[in-house]
């Protein structure tokens, strides 16, 4: 299949101006001002995007492709995500994550879900891993997971300073870094220990203390949900600027629940007047996950539900806030494949993946391209999951 795009406005993320965009079998094969191919004789399609912002397809980096929640009891999971709510969003690549139940929900089922999603026609990956301790794994070590299962990228969900964790001490920490690091280097990855930052006093102190006792590199650690408090936010700030990567969560504010939290154009920015460079910071939606609310008594007030269409909200909110479109985007692309080591993705240049999402001139999606099959157009998937349109 041969696609052309013309005359579309380019963000690699960095800006590289109006050109065309050529991509054959589901990769970039070029990009450059004027490309003809009426005269080759082949059968293509050509696309005029006059108008339209070509960029980089968004990486969620946290995704509950099972379904999450179920911290009210069982009917408060929620359920498995379908692939046109992640494509609709401007999402080509997610890497999903099992949450806070590891008892009902399964790391078979989370690869079974992503080597479905990738089937389908984009491009998922897993953590293997738990919130709780001991970590529940596929081959019974975290580590052997890593070495040998491609989609297995990373470590985690697990959780730290927060009242639904197992409390993980700093040796604990320790041993499930080095065993994700090590199982990073002998499988040919990264090897990313995502860490569920909660409310509680211990905060960054468990991972600043074993960053400084031990030799295992700041780039094996993400930290996630990071301005869910102010406190919290000035401790990943201190993180940041020892080189680490902090990830915000998109929509955790206050007005959707989350009291005291800082918001992510705040926080963005915050970040850029301390110094910190816009590549330590990541954003990820943490869709498809909800925590329930309690009262003083101990009853649920409400559920609230998080959606991967968080993204291209706080992508919007970011340019809003002054920021280059440029610059916004790198923490959807850019510095998310670098993190994770994607080498073809996250990026609009000759050999990368053909992932685009295309935003018109309000910033808002109009279509999408995963691996050179178009996904979405005018904001609507026109490719759907399996069973999204079977029911009786």
């Amino acid at each position: 299949m041969i696609l052309l795009l013309k005359n579309g406005e380019i963000y690699s993320p960095d800006y590289v101006g109006v050109a065309d965009v050529l991509i054959l079998n589901g990769q970039i094969a070029a990009i450059e001002r004027g490309i003809d191919i009426t005269c080759t004789g082949l059968e293509a399609e050509v696309r005029n995007l006059r108008g339209m912002r070509l960029t980089p397809g968004f990486i969620d980096n946290h995704v509950h492709i099972i379904g999450g929640g179920g911290e009210a009891g069982f009917y408060s999971r929620t359920p498995e995500v379908m692939l046109s709510s992640i494509t609709e969003c401007g999402i080509t690549t997610v890497v999903g994550v099992i949450g806070t139940d590891g008892t009902t929900r399964h790391m078979e089922t989370l690869l079974a879900k992503a080597k479905g999603l990738t089937h389908e026609g984009i491009t998922a990956y897993i953590y293997t891993g738990s919130y709780e301790l001991p970590l529940i794994s596929l081959t019974g070590s975290t580590r052997r997971d890593l070495v040998l299962i491609e989609e297995v990228i990373g470590t985690g969900e697990v959780a730290v300073s927060d009242h639904r964790s197992s409390v993980p001490t700093v040796e604990e920490l320790t041993r499930i870094a080095s065993d994700t690091r090590l199982g990073g280097m002998l499988g040919g990855k990264i090897g990313v220990l995502n860490l569920h930052m909660g409310n509680g006093k211990e905060g960054f102190s468990g991972i600043f203390k074993v960053l400084k006792d031990t030799e295992i590199p700041i780039r094996h650690f993400l930290p996630t949900h990071v301005t869910r408090s102010r406190d919290l936010f000035e401790q990943s700030k201190i993180f940041a600027t020892l080189g680490g990567t902090i990830d915000m969560t998109a929509g955790m504010n206050e007005s959707s629940g989350f009291v005291g939290a800082v918001g992510i154009s705040d926080a963005v920015n915050l970040c850029l007047e301390s110094g910190i460079s816009i590549d330590n910071v990541t954003i990820s939606s943490d869709g498809n996950g909800s925590m329930a609310v309690f009262d003083k008594t101990g009853h649920v007030e409400r559920l609230i539900v998080t959606k991967l269409s968080g993204l291209q909200k706080e992508l919007k909110a970011l340019v809003a806030s002054g920021l280059d479109l440029s610059m916004a985007l790198k923490p959807f692309t850019s510095n998310v494949a670098r993190v994770f080591g994607l080498s073809a993705k996250g990026c609009l240049a000759v050999g990368r993946d053909a992932d685009i999402t295309i935003l018109d001139s309000d910033m808002n999606i109009d279509s999408v391209i995963a691996r050179g099959r178009v996904m979405v157009e005018s904001g609507k998937a026109t490719v759907r999951g399996t069973f999204e349109d079977h029911w009786y």
